[in-house]
């Protein structure tokens, strides 16, 4: 039975909706005619409103006597015979646009679009600028004898005086590597800020720095940890899950907007250690408003998930209860959660553990003195200690997992490591994925040791590797907990930028607001849009042991002409008094030709060479310059056209 249960309304009219809304709609009395004129200014400021706030408009004022002579039936009818103003036109030239009135950030990436490696971007506010990452790249086979690749700071140098901070995302040499170069150029005063294992992996490179004794000032972060930097920036770190410990992500406010850049990070549910990933962080910022996103793009070509690291260590178990004879296991420095779980594994079946590698053996140590490595006691053993123990007592942890020709792992499968020879029933467990351009010499070595009767277990084998990064299912959920105005991919080549934008499109933002910026692009953001605004001075900085900078296109056209065809060198011996040549010229080669038929050839060249040389007049023979040029020359055309090669030509000019 249905029954009616009876509720006292409120008087007051502000507690009753409904007696409020009817009151809104409540025509106005015949003689409250000063309610009728304020009501009608009302209406005409809410239209004004809605036609723009930041512009103004010339307002027609509505006249008291209208009103007055209004009857009791006009009033009930008004909208017939009060209209309003019909058009409201903007007044332009006294007013500017909105957009020249909004403050403005730039967003200037130096490093880390359309490749692989050297990760940087600024920040700049008016007269301020922070720096977020400082990394590097490693050469590939077009840049014979580099040793690291840099970002250009030009930029950052006619800039210096406005930097005031360094924030680092992770710990990893594509975001770390490049600091004691970048400190070269700025304040040392700039302080640096990250994670604690991050800062301690940057220090040490002050540390062993030929450029000068000093370290940055630095400032430990943890997740959501949030500082004032200068007079505009606040930055807020937000912890994400990747190959390393103490992973960020960085929130950037300022009066302009406020960006969030995602570092490296993949969204692995069950992490081995660590803090984890911030849901709550993210979405939190996402409800605050995030005007522009950067979000790594590395896997962006991967559907789903990229798999928990936990996945590495059940692997990781099963090749070593496997396994009969020696482990040789190598793998990144500073996955801090991949050697816990091999040194894990190696405790629980009774192995010792022995490190080689430079890199190797200093993160052991900075990590270990921290509390990210947790080493069993008597678990660790030198290389000559190695050579005493059982085959099946031993696990070597070495560097090398992309073909370094110096690392370990190659200097083991070419057989010329000073304490280790691979023999049959040795276990090589090579745990990472060749980086793109590294994947030639990574399988030379698996060849290598594969010829050694060695046991070679690697990603495509077992799943003994997971990338760090997350796919694409992960960055759609990141975009999705975030929910940014505009989105940037950074972090990949172009065509994982690409990937990266056509999934961002899938969660709903729009073409117009997906930027793909390239390094040295000047980004424009504000409250209201995100746009390319021009470019500043980009580029790469070779290194070479000491030298910074100074190997140009020359030199490395030079080294790479060496490599393909050799050198050859030609001697001349002339009279200082006469001109007259007196010896030669005598050629010698090296990398060039080595046949029986060189002989002939070289001395075929050095008859036409002294036949240039003998028809000289006086004066042009006892000029140096004169004569290398004839000699080289001389020498390019006639091996060019013999074997087609170009080898450097070298002359030598010696006065008797």
């Amino acid at each position: 039975m249905n029954t009616t249960e009876k509720v006292e309304i409120p008087k007051s009219l502000s507690d009753n909706p409904v007696k409020r809304v009817k009151s809104f709609f409540k025509r106005p009395k015949k003689t409250n005619v000063e309610t009728v004129e304020k009501s009608e200014k009302l209406k005409k400021l809410e239209r004004l409103e809605k036609l723009g706030t930041e512009k103004k408009v010339e307002t027609v004022e509505v006249k008291n006597d209208v009103v007055a002579k209004d009857s009791i039936n006009d009033i009930k009818h008004r909208k017939k015979v009060h209209k309003g103003p019909k058009k409201i036109v903007p007044n332009e030239k006294k007013v500017p646009s909105s957009n020249k009135k909004e403050e403005k950030l730039f967003v200037i990436p130096l490093g880390g679009l359309d490749e692989i490696g050297k990760n940087m971007t600024l920040f700049q506010y008016r007269d301020e600028i922070v720096i977020v990452d400082a990394g590097i790249a490693f050469p590939d086979e077009a840049l014979p004898g580099i040793d690291v690749v840099i970002p250009d700071y030009s930029y950052i140098a006619s800039n210096k005086d406005k930097i005031k901070a360094l924030l680092i995302t992770h710990g990893h040499e594509d975001h770390i590597g490049g600091t004691p170069y970048l400190y070269r150029t700025i304040d040392h005063n700039v302080p640096m800020y990250g994670g604690k294992l991050a800062l301690a992996l940057a220090k040490s490179k002050f540390e062993k720095s030929s450029f000068g004794n000093f370290t940055p000032k630095m400032k430990e972060a943890r997740g959501r940890s949030k500082f004032k930097i200068g007079k505009y920036f606040e930055v807020e770190f937000i912890s994400v899950t990747h190959s390393i410990a103490d992973a960020y992500a960085i929130c950037i406010k300022t009066p302009a907007g406020k960006v969030l850049h995602t570092g490296d990070f993949k969204i692995d549910l069950t992490p081995v250690d660590g803090e984890g990933f911030d849901f709550s962080g993210f979405a939190r910022l996402g409800d605050e408003g995030i005007d522009l996103l950067l979000s790594d793009s590395t896997n962006s070509e991967l559907e789903g998930y990229t798999p928990s690291e936990r996945s590495v260590g059940e692997s990781i178990r099963k090749e070593f209860e496997k396994a009969t004879g020696r482990i040789i296991i190598a793998s990144f420095a500073s996955h801090i959660y991949r050697l816990q779980q091999i040194i894990n594994e190696a405790h629980r079946v009774n192995r010792k553990i022995a490190i080689e590698g430079r890199s190797m053996v200093k993160v052991f140590d900075i990590a270990s003195k921290l509390g990210y490595l947790k080493l069993p006691e008597g678990i660790m053993v030198s290389l000559k200690q190695v050579e005493k123990l059982p085959d099946e007592k031993v696990v070597l942890l070495c560097t090398g997992t992309q073909g370094e020709p110096l690392a370990a792992l190659s200097r083991i499968a070419k057989n010329m490591h000073k304490h280790i020879k691979i023999r049959k029933g040795d276990t090589v467990i090579i745990s990472a994925t060749p980086i793109p351009g590294n994947e030639r010499a990574v399988y030379n070595n698996i060849n290598s040791l594969l010829k050694n009767d060695a046991d070679v277990v690697f990603k495509k084998i077992a799943g003994v590797h997971v990338s760090g990064h997350g796919s694409q299912d992960e960055q759609k959920l990141m975009l999705n907990l975030v929910r940014p105005k505009n989105f940037m991919p950074v972090h990949g080549d172009y065509k994982m930028l690409i990937a990266h934008k056509k999934t961002g499109m899938e969660t709903g933002i729009p073409e117009e607001r997906i930027i793909i910026a390239t390094n040295g692009s000047r980004v424009e953001v504000t409250k209201s849009y995100v746009k390319l605004a021009g470019k500043v001075t980009s580029g790469i900085t070779l290194v070479d042991g000491l030298g910074v900078g100074d190997i140009g296109k020359v030199v490395l056209r030079d080294r790479q002409q060496l490599a393909e065809d050799g050198v050859v060198i030609v001697v001349l011996t002339i009279d200082k008094t006469s001109g007259k040549l007196l010896a030669g010229p005598d050629i010698v080669t090296r990398g060039f030709v080595y046949s029986k038929d060189a002989d002939i050839m070289i001395n075929e060249a050095k008859g036409i060479i002294r036949g240039k040389i003998l028809a000289l007049k006086e004066e042009d023979a006892k000029n140096w310059s004169t004569l290398k040029t004839i000699a080289k020359d001389t020498a390019n055309k006639f091996f060019y056209e013999k074997i087609k090669r170009s080898p450097i030509i070298l002359p030598i000019v010696m006065e008797v």
